[in-house]
């Protein structure tokens, strides 16, 4: 029958074929929009790339040089009022269902000229792809039609709603809001699960924004990268080739000096290097002195354990105070905790010459080999051995 479709599939043959072109789509985004053209951790053949940008076109209107530039002002920008789509500032509820609307406004002649640069501008994308972008989608609706028939209309309506409610509402909503952080970055980034499956490995949103540059995703044994999965299956066949997944840091056994190499590596590595100190030092010290707190502040000590590694810009004035009030009784909490932010001042202070930073390290690691306080020690032995990866 013709409401059939030339196709003439079952219900669930439909489910499986909706679920599939979505998948596509997301797999377009996060491999070509996202790694590739915004961040250009990732090189993709040219055959790779225009297939992705043509169906792009047919599923999202959206156009490279617009989503290129909107996303780069988002973490130039992030979580300020400049941010195109912060739920910290915008709040919750308007970027879950306003996504596609933001990104909207934020395509300002302005931002496309400042944030887009390196995006196609040949004869397609001049003549066909940004003239004429609602044409791809009516494209899409017709071929989906003369496929599924009557049951192409919601396969459409759900291709078109599928971007702008998963990476427009859920990638930039929930993954500022909700979730788990690896790491410490300075905006309010977060791992939403750590399998990353339905929306290509973006759920792994704390980690991108931590290494924006980094092709992979995933960072821990537990976590998973979907897109990263595609990536490897694409280089096979020399159709993809990543850039920067690793950092340029690894650890050499018996090595014990601090050198400028040592300063280098730290820094590159500097929000797995705080993760560290949090585990092998903040969080057991903090175990170990509650056991000696007195009693009217142990009632602070849940909440001081996330403040005390918490990025200080993301703390709120009355967690601010909740913390001081607590470090000012405990001078072992205070001494840690004034230990970390003299670590992070290596990297974090402009100017400084390498053999200022090499001078502040060493000092660091004496000044922590003599403070008594057993994990601080064995800390700065572990990052005396760290060097630069071999190239």
């Amino acid at each position: 029958m013709w409401y059939n479709g030339l196709l003439d599939l079952s219900v669930w043959q439909h489910v499986l074929v909706a679920l599939g072109l979505t998948h596509v789509t997301i797999v377009s985004v996060t491999l070509y929009l996202h790694r590739h053209s915004a961040h250009n951790s990732l090189d993709l053949h040219p055959v790779l790339k225009h297939f992705f940008r043509f169906w792009l076109w047919l599923t999202t209107a959206q156009n490279t040089k617009e989503w290129t530039a909107i996303h780069r002002k988002h973490h130039a920008m992030c979580e300020t009022e400049e941010d195109p789509h912060s739920p910290v500032v915008r709040g919750l509820k308007k970027v879950l269902t306003e996504g596609a609307e933001l990104y909207q406004e934020a395509a300002t002649p302005e931002t496309l000229e400042r944030y887009g640069q390196r995006t196609p501008e040949d004869w397609i994308e001049r003549k066909v792809y940004t003239p004429y972008k609602m044409l791809g989608i009516a494209l899409m609706a017709v071929i989906d039609l003369a496929l599924f028939g009557v049951n192409g209309i919601w396969i459409w309506a759900v291709q078109m709603m599928w971007i702008p409610f998963w990476a427009a509402g859920v990638i930039n909503g929930i993954g500022h809001y909700f979730g788990y952080r690896n790491f410490e970055c300075a905006d309010n980034a977060r791992n939403i699960v750590p399998w990353g499956l339905i929306v290509g490995g973006e759920e792994l949103h704390n980690n991108h924004h931590t290494y924006p540059n980094s092709s992979k995703l995933s960072r821990r044994w537990y976590e998973l990268d979907i897109g990263w999965g595609y990536i490897r299956a694409f280089q096979l066949f020399r159709l993809a080739k990543p850039k920067g997944y690793r950092p340029i840091a690894h650890q050499v056994p018996g090595k014990a000096s601090v050198d400028v190499e040592t300063v280098q590596a730290i820094a590159n590595n500097r929000f797995d290097i705080m993760r560290q100190y949090r585990k092998r030092v903040l969080e057991p010290v903090l175990r170990q002195q509650k056991q000696v707190m007195e009693e009217d502040i142990k009632p602070m000590y849940r909440r001081a354990r996330k403040l005390l590694s918490r990025e200080t810009s993301l703390i709120k004035p009355h967690d601010q105070q909740h913390l001081e009030s607590l470090l000012e009784r405990n001078a072992v909490l205070r001494q840690i905790y004034d230990k970390s932010h003299e670590l992070q001042a290596l990297w974090r202070r402009r100017g400084l010459k390498p053999q200022d930073k090499l001078h502040a390290l060493v000092e660091w690691c004496r000044e922590a080999e003599e403070s008594g306080i057993r994990y601080l020690e064995d800390f700065a032995a572990h990052l005396k051995s760290y060097a630069l990866r071999p190239a």
